[in-house]
């Protein structure tokens, strides 16, 4: 049955709330990074790390990457409350996503960053799990996402254990 004019309003609309929601958490969560360019210049990095400009991209790829997966979900299951474990945790994760940028850039909390990190890994985790019963696609979109956030943790861990009097 073709999608009516009123069912594609509404899902235009829907993605266009999911995404709001998911650009809110990366700019609460930017917020705390907007002057942390001297601060990140003068921690010792391992060699490993990216340079500081590569951040921004991925993480707008990223976000635009878990919106679309949050309103698949949204859309495949006709309702929030349909779907409310998936996106709960969905907006978990977003929570704890936007409180790492202020533990580790805002607070310099380099220990509370990296347990942020672990339980955002647990909570995407298990988004992803979420999202794959109800929308394999959704759940595919936010591998990535996943990947970055282990590959997050080690560098946090690394910054951190190198930069002692810092963090």
């Amino acid at each position: 049955m073709p999608m009516t004019a009123h069912d594609r309003a509404r899902a235009f609309k829907g993605l266009i709330v999911w995404l709001l929601v998911t650009f809110v958490a990366a700019g609460i969560g930017s917020a705390a990074s907007m002057r942390a360019g001297d601060f990140y210049q003068q921690l010792v990095r391992p060699g490993w790390a990216p340079p500081a400009d590569v951040f921004g991209p991925v993480w707008t790829v990223l976000y635009v990457l878990m919106a679309i997966a949050a309103w698949l979900v949204w859309r495949r299951a006709g309702s929030f409350a349909a779907a409310r474990t998936a996106l709960t945790l969905y907006l978990a994760q977003l929570v704890v996503n936007a409180l790492w940028s202020w533990l580790f850039f805002g607070w310099h909390m380099g220990g509370a960053a990296l347990a942020d990190l672990v339980l955002m890994w647990v909570l995407v985790g298990a988004t992803v799990m979420a999202f794959w019963q109800i929308r394999p696609l959704a759940g595919a979109l936010l591998l990535p996402y996943w990947a970055w956030v282990t590959f997050a943790g080690a560098l946090n861990y690394a910054t951190w254990q190198l930069n002692p009097q810092l963090l």
